[in-house]
């Protein structure tokens, strides 16, 4: 039944263009530009010991100024196929090229991450058919367990080659739909480690007790995290919860504690388009000095 739900969740999240999203369009900052050094994107494999019987692709950007004498910041994305391709809508190689480019973000190290699938071989190409079994789990549980994921197997195994900066300021985490509740929970679990958080259509609603964060934002002593949200009116309402009214409740309760938070709500549905409209304006205001 639950992977029947979460299935549900991600036809919505992929469907066609809706009214409400019309109004939303990629702008300069998320096409290639003449003159603008083109960072390297590799395809990687993983077993993951955390997540025991698990298997994922992930892809490494480097930014084209990386240098191996000066240690780069960290963005890490949830759900990675979805961001990393140049020809879907988010185009986050694209996007950090051009900020870069422009000194509106630094040279940064990016880790594009799947979800989890249980099988002993991946599919043949990344997506969402199959939906990868083990994505909820990771995404919407309320733990430190994809934290450790990131901190004990994924990051370390990418420092072989790179060199991350230690700075927690330095560190960014990202995702969509319950990949951006899963990008809020490692920078709530971890503010040690990651203190910018860029949520798209975020699932703070009932999947695995993420309506609760709401309140537990209000009752803890404010963490040194940066958090931007993205939402639309046009978001899910089902069992789960309600999208819309979930964000605007974690809005409120980041204001009410006095977090640097930013929340984008517009009239989009439970997909992309909005999210990757707004993903340069999005990454320049996480970034700022």
């Amino acid at each position: 039944m639950m992977r029947l739900m979460i299935c549900a969740l991600w036809l919505a999240l992929t469907s066609v263009l809706v009214a409400g999203d019309e109004e939303y369009v990629l702008g300069p900052d998320s096409q290639r530009q003449e003159g603008v050094p083109k960072g390297t994107v590799t395809e990687h494999l993983w077993k993951s010991q955390i997540f025991e019987g698990t298997i994922r692709r992930y892809w490494v950007y480097v930014a084209a100024q990386y240098k191996a004498e000066s240690p780069a910041a960290l963005m890490v994305f949830q759900d990675g196929h979805a961001y990393v391709g140049e020809q879907g809508r988010f185009r986050a190689p694209i996007v950090m090229d051009n900020l870069i480019h422009k000194g509106e973000m630094p040279v940064t190290i990016g880790i594009f991450i799947d979800p989890g699938h249980k099988k002993e071989q991946l599919p043949e190409a990344p997506g969402w058919k199959p939906t990868p079994e083990n994505r909820s789990f990771e995404y919407d549980t309320l733990s430190d367990q994809y934290a450790r994921f990131l901190l004990e197997e994924i990051i370390p195994e990418v420092q072989k080659n790179y060199k991350i900066v230690d700075d927690p300021d330095q560190h960014a985490i990202c995702g969509i739909s319950s990949g951006g509740i899963c990008a809020f929970t490692v920078a709530w679990e971890r503010p040690d480690n990651f203190r910018k958080v860029l949520s798209h259509v975020g699932s703070f609603t009932n999947i695995r007790g993420g309506h609760n964060y709401e309140a537990l934002i209000r009752k803890t002593p404010p963490k040194p995290i940066r958090v931007y949200l993205q939402d639309g009116s046009g978001d899910l309402d089902n069992e789960h919860g309600n999208w819309p009214l979930a964000n605007q409740s974690m809005a409120a309760s980041l204001k009410f504690k006095g977090y640097d938070y930013q929340f984008i709500y517009g009239t989009g549905a439970h997909n992309d388009i909005h999210g990757a409209a707004v993903l340069p304006d999005a990454m320049r205001w996480l970034w700022r000095k």
